[in-house]
């Protein structure tokens, strides 16, 4: 799971929505402060990032842990925004799979204090 998180997060720092949609099941459901209701599928999560990732600066993801957790795992990361030396924002990742692509993903996410 650790790999596996290490490389979805590089997917997010490269802002890459063609490779993040390879980590999701087709009718995934994905969740995050933005989308309180929900996104499903790969169609609404891929406008959904194309938009997210137009509207941001270049942003940073290190994994800090993983969990196992039955069927998926937990992960908590930090995000760096543009050139700043320290992060802006940390985060924890709920993550259920099915086989080895993401069915469920919850985001949690608070900043740190800094000017994001």
């Amino acid at each position: 799971m650790e790999e596996f998180n290490r490389r979805w997060l590089a997917a997010w720092t490269a802002k890459d929505v063609e490779a993040l949609l390879g980590f999701y099941t087709p009718d995934t459901l994905y969740f995050d402060q933005q989308t309180a209701a929900g996104i499903q599928g790969h169609e609404a999560l891929g406008a959904y990032l194309k938009g997210l990732f137009g509207m941001t600066p270049p942003m940073r993801y290190e994994a800090e842990e993983v969990w196992e957790i039955k069927g998926g795992f937990c992960g908590r990361w930090y995000c760096t925004i543009g050139d700043a030396a320290t992060p802006a924002l940390r985060g924890f990742d709920l993550v259920l799979m099915d086989g080895d692509r993401i069915a469920r993903n919850e985001v949690y996410v608070h900043t740190l204090g800094q000017a994001a």
